[in-house]
């Protein structure tokens, strides 16, 4: 009996599942690249039969943009035009964001609560809110805080909290000019309560006693804060230092700043391929890496040489300044840089500890301020001071709406984080003798957090892209300013970029902090 010996005959590429699974992925690279240059010409194109420019110089140049409120009310310059609205979105942004989970996360709790009252309010609440279009609500806020009473001239003295259709007034604690440096104590304090919170965990793995690192941790703040608050001015040698990484910073030649970042590029790169592979090792060694695996890989480095290419490129574009000079953006790159430093260095200057302005220690830490109204201008108009803190009508209006508006989705998402843990810890915890408060916050919120996070991130990306409806209330964030530097320059599609580039970076900033801990809060397999 003969054996017939079958020679193994290669697969043809036109029929290799992987050349056909890299060539189909490099193609449609391709064909996307292609589709958005043919788009750009054709911009360009359209632009020149419309006689309208496209170009940047409006950056630089005098706008002649007033913005209602923010770091600054008559910017020189587009750039720092657009740079008040981006402020004034972010602290909108960033502030809703934490109160909306505070207040969705008690929301959330409550309906879930026996009290027959509280839950109905609960339900009340977020049937109520989430049903009625957000910028619906934003004009209702809007109205509500216009039909409050006007200032006037009886009104003029100072306030713990004044409202009127002007806005909210109330008392607020600001930064002073020992701020930074007590950071710094605060910062030490951090540091040293993470070591000492490590060794107390470890400490009561070893003897089973309490290790109470929490209260170290949070004692070894306090303890540096209150040192701080009267030592901060022993800081001061760091005002020559950081003036001396000023002047060397300036003095480099441009040439550092794309090779600083195709470095950062190329390591990140290698970084990330290095952990990639050791999260495929076995005790065996390598597993197998499948034809994604090593995609994901090319793409890793691809992208990390990419962006040192483009690092190199962009930094020989010229830009003209609001002072008119033309540097490169590299160039601008290292003054910006430098000027950080020269502005942080003057922060630990504490030759002015001791001066007094109107009873209250300048330089100090912080400054307590109370509101005050006063008669402004030449017909004695009646009107907010610059002391306190103010909240504008287009701020209230956009902010509580956003906030409330979110936290109504975010007390649906906690609730059913906290149903999805099963009933059994709820009643082990019961069993133990465990309050409603206890087991809730040491046993029940910890595992639906798990369940929570992810849902959570994309009300977080709503609240802050639902940002941009303020223009509808005549709030001064990005959106608006944008228009209004559109009105006065044409420029619309430079500002429409400008404004995909600042969303698309937002949104991206704050998927990756969830993301992150969304990682941090899993469960571990063994």
């Amino acid at each position: 009996m003969t054996v017939e010996v079958r020679q193994h005959q290669k697969t043809p590429l036109w029929r290799n599942a992987t050349v056909l699974k890299w060539a189909s992925q490099v193609f449609v690279l391709f064909m996307l690249l292609f589709l958005f240059g043919a788009l750009g010409s054709r911009a360009t194109d359209n632009f020149a039969q419309s006689d309208i420019s496209f170009g940047w110089d409006w950056l630089s140049n005098p706008t002649g943009v007033q913005i209602r409120e923010g770091i600054d009310t008559l910017p020189d310059s587009g750039a720092r035009a657009l740079t008040v609205g981006i402020i004034n979105t972010m602290r909108v942004a960033i502030s809703g964001i934490f109160v909306a989970t505070l207040i969705g996360t008690i929301i959330g709790i409550a309906r879930l609560s026996s009290n027959w009252i509280v839950n109905k309010l609960a339900t009340v609440y977020i049937e109520t809110i989430r049903n009625i279009p957000l910028l619906v609500q934003i004009f209702f806020w809007s109205a509500l805080a216009v039909g409050l009473p006007s200032l006037t001239a009886e009104d003029v003295g100072t306030y713990w909290f004044k409202t009127s259709n002007r806005g909210f007034a109330f008392s607020w604690v600001f930064p002073d000019g020992g701020f930074w440096p007590w950071l710094v104590f605060i910062a030490v304090g951090f540091f040293v309560g993470r070591w000492l919170l490590r060794r107390r965990r470890q400490h009561q793995e070893d003897t089973g006693e309490p290790g109470h690192g929490g209260w170290y941790m949070a004692a070894s703040i306090l303890v540096f804060a209150v040192v701080g608050w009267f030592a901060w001015p022993v800081l001061s040698f760091m005002e020559p230092v950081l003036e001396a990484i000023e002047k060397f910073v300036a003095n480099l030649p441009q040439i550092i700043v794309p090779i600083v970042i195709a470095l950062g590029a190329i390591a990140a790169s290698v970084w990330w391929i290095r952990g990639f592979f050791e999260s495929r090792r076995t005790p065996a060694g390598f597993g197998k890496l499948t034809d994604d695996d090593w995609f994901r890989v090319v793409f890793a480095g691809f992208a990390g040489i990419a962006i040192a290419v483009v690092a190199f490129v962009i930094g020989e574009f010229t830009i003209k300044t609001v002072a008119g000079e033309v540097l490169s953006v590299a160039e601008l790159a290292i003054v910006g840089v430098s000027n950080f430093f020269g502005w942080l260095g003057a922060k630990f200057n504490a030759t002015d500890a001791n001066t007094v302005i109107e009873g209250i220690r300048s330089g100090g830490p912080l400054v307590f301020e109370r509101p005050q109204v006063i008669l402004a201008g030449g017909a004695q108009i009646p009107q907010f001071g610059s002391s306190g803190m103010v909240l504008t009508v287009p701020f209230f209006a956009i902010w509580t709406g956003v906030t409330v508006y979110t936290a109504s989705f975010i007390a649906e998402i906690v609730r059913g984080g906290i149903l999805a843990v099963p009933k059994g810890q709820t009643e082990a915890s019961m069993a133990l003798g465990l309050k409603r408060s206890q087991y809730l916050r040491q046993i029940i919120l910890p595992q639906a957090f798990r369940i929570i996070l992810p849902p959570l991130g994309n009300q977080y990306l709503n609240l802050a892209k639902n940002t941009s409806l303020g223009i509808a209330v005549a709030f001064a964030d990005i959106v608006a300013v944008g228009v209004t530097i559109v009105n006065q320059t044409g420029q619309s599609l430079p500002v429409v970029l400008v404004w995909m580039a600042f969303f698309l970076t937002v949104s991206l900033s704050i998927s990756a902090v969830v993301n992150y801990y969304n990682r941090r809060m899993q469960l571990v397999e063994r």
